[in-house]
């Protein structure tokens, strides 16, 4: 049982670690396509968190004679 929570802890933190994240935000629009203004005047926001991947460079397959 212990090897099997230091098995799910260990990918766990491998997951968390793998990607960065990063917020987006979008305005929100109404359906006329005019921003949705909130009680102080500025436009209301849709923000979901995103997961930057890095890519990695390789190298060129050598092509078959």
């Amino acid at each position: 049982m212990k090897k099997l929570l230091a098995v799910v802890v260990t990918a766990c933190a491998l997951n968390v670690y793998a990607a960065e994240v990063k917020e987006v935000c979008h305005d929100r629009v109404d359906k006329a396509g005019k921003p949705v203004m909130d009680k102080n005047g500025k436009p209301k926001q849709d923000c979901k968190k995103i997961k930057i991947h890095k890519k990695l460079e390789g190298t060129e397959v050598p092509v078959k004679k």
